[in-house]
């Protein structure tokens, strides 16, 4: 069925306007909290944010909606996306809920929703709910309204989780590392879990204001993170996102090292110590093709997705995976937890570089990424990629890379917008063939 609020990572947009107002979050905990209203227990929901200024007006609403069905309320304050999965299971809560827009500026937020066993919901389940949201909702009768606290401790809790994720025979002794929190969830926790494993910690990112989250910081703005590395001469730098479950590594000389080498890298180490699941990794089709020639070379397999961390994680849950992750920093470790969680894989980078004894720059480069293109094409309105011409020049992109590249077309899920990416051994072809395509899709869309 069409979805009228539910993206792929949660409800996201603008705040108030169109469904991120307090009226619509309210109706969010009021929906999702009759969709688990089961059994005869006492009800329970974890709420989480980021540091979003919006956040506080979206978690009070959210409470009004929670406790107006009968659940009790559990807030935590500003804490990572993998923070509030964990502390759902944890709790035993019924639905962990977590306030964030990601990656995206401040004036974004958005809504994720966690069920009992700290994965994310299901598309049935998120379907259910969706389609109560315009639906009057039975309330509890008075004596059954639910009550709210705040827990105190949750940070520890996080930290110690994180920290329990290191091999137990490494230490971070020595290693200077710069710790860019986006100005984001994992402002306190991370810095504070990496130095207590006994790192000399340059943290930055971390004075939230309410409008600064992911400004010139963290994942997708790595400037500040590499000049901060070159400049206090340190080993290696960390970058997260606002909500901390996606990271990008910086080298000791500055240089980028995606999700791609990421998962490269940790998919080789765990298959070499016996740990990796699945006979290899799972990525979405965004992925380099050089990451599926290093795997293949190591006798393990890329099993690809849609994009979307959700897809990945259902992929590794069907087929027994253990590694998964997408080439923007998403990394899953399900012996660690239930969804992307940026410090964790963090530390097994970490704990490969101090059993290496090497460089980060000699470690983390395990592959030369073949040259890859994305370009997108905005649209009017109509299915351009439904056009006979357009299928056309597609099928003879196909043909000429057939062998020796990929092509990937696909709608954008949350704007009319066509991406088109290519890629192959020859950067010059790849530019050809997405530059045909995209004329062949402006033509159409004309």
């Amino acid at each position: 069925m069409g979805r009228k609020y539910f993206g792929t990572d949660g409800i996201r947009g603008k705040t108030n306007a169109g469904a991120m107002t307090a009226a619509m979050a309210m109706k969010v905990g009021q929906a999702a909290g009759t969709h688990f209203l089961r059994g005869s227990h006492k009800h329970r929901v974890v709420i989480g944010k980021d540091t979003r200024l919006s956040g506080y007006m979206l978690e009070n609403a959210l409470v009004a909606g929670f406790t107006s069905v009968g659940m009790d309320v559990v807030l935590t304050g500003p804490l990572p996306t993998p923070a509030i999965a964990m502390l759902t299971r944890e709790l035993r809560a019924d639905v962990g809920v977590m306030i964030s827009a990601s990656h995206n500026p401040y004036e974004d937020n958005g809504i994720k929703l966690f069920g009992p066993d700290g994965f994310k919901l299901s598309d049935e389940a998120e379907e259910a709910i969706e389609a109560m949201l315009d639906a009057d909702l039975p309330l509890a009768p008075s004596p059954q309204i639910g009550r709210a606290r705040r827990i105190d401790d949750v940070r520890g809790r996080y930290i110690h989780a994180v920290k329990s994720s290191l091999p137990d025979d490494v230490r971070l002794d020595g290693l200077k590392i710069v710790v860019d929190c986006a100005n984001g969830a994992a402002y306190q926790v991370a810095p504070s879990a990496i130095w207590e494993l006994g790192a000399e910690v340059v943290a930055v990112g971390v004075q939230p204001n309410g409008t600064n989250i992911n400004d010139r910081c963290g994942s997708t703005h790595l400037e500040l993170v590499k000049e901060t590395v070159v400049a206090s001469g340190a080993q290696i730098g960390i970058a997260l996102d606002g909500d901390a479950d996606r990271l990008i590594v910086v080298d000791e000389r500055g240089q980028t090292v995606d999700g791609d080498q990421i998962m490269a890298l940790i998919g080789s180490q765990w298959a070499q110590q016996g740990r990796l699941r699945g006979g290899g990794v799972v990525a979405t089709v965004m992925s380099n093709l050089g990451l599926e020639r290093f795997l293949q070379g190591q006798g393990l397999d890329l099993v690809r997705t849609k994009v979307g961390d959700r897809h990945v994680l259902e992929a590794m849950k069907a087929q027994g995976y253990n590694v998964g992750g997408e080439q923007s920093g998403h990394m899953i470790l399900l012996d660690h937890a239930t969804t992307g969680d940026g410090t964790v894989a963090a530390l097994q980078v970490l704990a490969a570089l101090v059993r290496s004894g090497k460089q980060a720059s000699e470690l983390l480069h395990l592959f030369d990424p073949v040259p890859q293109l994305l370009k997108n094409v905005r649209f009017a309105g109509g299915k351009p990629l439904d056009d006979a011409r357009v299928q056309a020049v597609i099928a003879g992109a196909e043909a000429q890379l057939a062998g020796k590249g990929r092509l990937v077309i696909r709608p954008s899920g949350t704007e009319p917008v066509i991406r088109v990416m290519a890629e192959g051994d020859d950067a010059g072809e790849v530019e050809q063939v997405v530059d045909a395509i995209c004329d062949a899709v402006k033509e159409a869309a004309a």
